[in-house]
């Protein structure tokens, strides 16, 4: 019989797979390619879709986040805050962003396993925990789990579409 869990461990697996799939083989310059001067990134969005599920599943589960435990900021190296996640980022911070295929796998990776553990702790009961209460109503497990999955599936399918369009562009 499939778990919620299963799912939801499923789920949080193929964004992991995404990300891998975009981050394979890429060439340097398309990882800061842009499809216009606004536009995001593929670095960028890998970083944030990995922020996000750092940050909220850290928070949901009650534990620090791999981004500042596992030193993965001080390697990042970027001009921003250590609790920022890239939502609300101008172009110039989009920007700011900008490290090798090598750094945003590894970090997500970490974020993966970490999330793995998370969800194999996670009980049929956790699912109705509240864990923000900034909303109305307010937010249990099961709700900030299929938040952050359809983030990071958005944000992997942008990546991927953006791949594809910096290769045609001849980013090398």
């Amino acid at each position: 019989m499939t778990t919620t869990t299963d799912i939801l461990r499923d789920a949080f697996g193929r964004i992991s797979e995404g990300v891998a799939g975009v981050l394979d083989g890429i060439a340097p310059a398309a990882l800061t390619w842009r499809a216009d001067d606004d536009a995001n990134t593929i670095a960028w969005l890998v970083w944030h879709l990995t922020r996000v599920q750092d940050d909220h599943l850290s928070e949901a589960f009650g534990h620090s986040q791999t981004w500042l435990e596992g030193a993965w900021h001080g390697r990042f190296d970027l001009p921003l805050d250590p609790s920022d996640t890239g939502y609300g980022h101008s172009t110039a911070e989009v920007g700011t962003v900008r490290v090798t295929a090598e750094l945003l796998g590894g970090y997500h990776e970490a974020v993966a396993r970490r999330s793995e553990a998370d969800l194999a702790s996670l009980g049929a009961a956790d699912l109705e925990r509240v864990v923000d209460e900034r909303f109305d109503p307010p937010v249990t497990m099961a709700v900030r789990l299929v938040s952050v999955i359809a983030d990071g599936l958005q944000h992997v399918g942008q990546a991927a579409y953006v791949r594809g369009l910096a290769e045609r562009a001849g980013a090398r």
